[in-house]
């Protein structure tokens, strides 16, 4: 490889690493940007994407009710329980990955839209930036408030203080909800009410990939 064309490609990398925390600031740019499907733009956000999913999926791990119950198990230590949150969040990134992604690429291709699954995959994964940054910045206040007894039955993460993060992490799902429908709408160029039908056809599936969590 030639340096010009190595330099190129780094470059693209690092714009879309930057893509990537500018999500949170100028969505739809980021979300324009994923009408280029050509292999080199793709290439260049597939560590982005993976990272993004990782993240999000763990943090989405972490707020399965039987992700509180990992330390009832007194065999079961703090990194035991990181091991499984880890292990847990892969399968279950993938499952949003690809099988979600399915879901959006269908529900889009019935209200009209000509962009590939692997852009709908894309759109996906930078829909759930949000939940990356709420496994950042949340989980680890909570993790300094309450410690191992969020993972314990009847610990001292009972009570107002739950339903305090509890409600901040739905407004992290919301936010989500909200860059999807964002993103259907900026890829494919569409009004929002087109946009809202399209992620609405693929409520069901997405529904589905969400009970996930509660399986493993």
């Amino acid at each position: 490889m030639s340096a010009p064309v190595s330099t190129a490609k780094a470059g693209l990398e690092r714009e879309w690493w930057l893509r990537t925390l500018a999500v949170f600031q100028s969505p739809r740019a980021v979300f324009a940007a994923l009408r280029d499907d050509s292999e080199e733009a793709v290439e260049a956000r597939q560590e982005p994407v993976l990272a993004v999913v990782l993240l999000a999926a763990m943090a989405a791990v972490l707020t399965s009710p039987s992700t509180g119950t990992l330390m009832d198990n007194a065999d079961r230590d703090g990194l035991v329980v990181a091991v499984l949150v880890f292990l847990a969040g892969i399968m279950y990134g993938l499952a949003v990955y690809w099988i979600g992604g399915a879901g959006v690429y269908v529900g889009a291709r019935a209200a009209g839209s000509t962009r590939s699954y692997r852009q709908s995959r894309h759109v996906l994964a930078f829909a759930t930036a949000p939940l990356a940054l709420s496994l950042l910045v949340l989980w680890p206040v909570e993790l300094a408030v309450y410690g191992g007894d969020l993972f314990r039955t009847g610990g001292s993460d009972e009570g107002a203080g739950h339903w305090v993060f509890r409600a901040i992490e739905a407004g992290f799902y919301l936010w989500s909800f909200a860059l999807l429908i964002l993103g259907v709408r900026a890829v494919n160029r569409w009004p929002v009410v087109r946009s809202l039908g399209a992620v609405g056809l693929t409520a069901f599936a997405l529904a589905a990939v969400a009970l996930v969590p509660s399986l493993l």
